[in-house]
């Protein structure tokens, strides 16, 4: 059946695209997980030691899945279930939808180069044992949390291209997770690097560039 509703060709290239980069962003992250299992021994905390991180992961990682897989299954559906189906306001405008996966792009490219700047110090799970380098400089000299605010940017951008229910349902419980997840994060960064993270988290903004420092 499903058969019968793909299209040999995108019925919406900005969900395609978008997809694709989804679909690139994620194989990145595992072979960055796979990297840094072998420069340290640790899986980048991919599963994380902590119990409320494993719990977490428990609805996350099938959230992240779907995320990647939503937009290309669409793209492809000619008469997409009720609950797939984009509505016409918002994905069906053209030049919102290519407007949103040009934003999509940009934020995909500049995470690359967040990515490049953290290094050996990304972790995508807390370990409150784990005291890894801290990094200030590039995209953090002016934002705490580049990765997750392009993360949210990425998943905002997504919710315009394919603004069906459920990648609403998709984007709100990632978004929410994330939110979750930097707070945690920080505290657990403030426990083990005490008043040089204290003395940054003053400073610089979470997710925007304070105006006043």
């Amino acid at each position: 059946m499903i058969a019968m509703m793909l299209t040999k060709l995108p019925q919406s290239w900005p969900a395609f695209l978008v997809g694709l980069i989804m679909l690139t962003y994620w194989v990145r992250v595992l072979q960055m997980v796979r990297r840094t299992k072998k420069d340290v021994g640790r899986a980048a905390n991919f599963i994380p030691p902590e119990p409320i991180g494993r719990l977490i992961r428990v609805i996350w990682m099938p959230v992240v899945g779907l995320w990647v897989i939503v937009p290309l299954i669409t793209s492809f559906l000619k008469d997409p279930p009720a609950f797939m189906r984009p509505f016409a306001a918002v994905s069906g405008n053209a030049a919102l939808s290519w407007t949103a996966f040009a934003i999509a792009a940009l934020a995909f490219a500049v995470t690359w180069v967040c990515w490049h700047k953290i290094g050996t110090s990304w972790r995508m799970g807390i370990d409150p044992n784990e005291r890894t380098q801290l990094v200030f400089n590039g995209p953090f000299a002016y934002v705490r949390n580049p990765i997750y605010g392009l993360s949210s940017l990425l998943m905002l951008m997504t919710m315009v291209v394919v603004c069906s229910p459920l990648m609403l349902v998709i984007g709100v419980l990632h978004i929410v997770f994330l939110q979750w997840e930097v707070r945690r994060e920080e505290k657990a960064l403030i426990a083990l690097h005490g008043s040089a993270y204290a003395d940054y988290f003053a400073r610089v903004g979470r997710f925007l560039p304070k105006l006043v420092r």
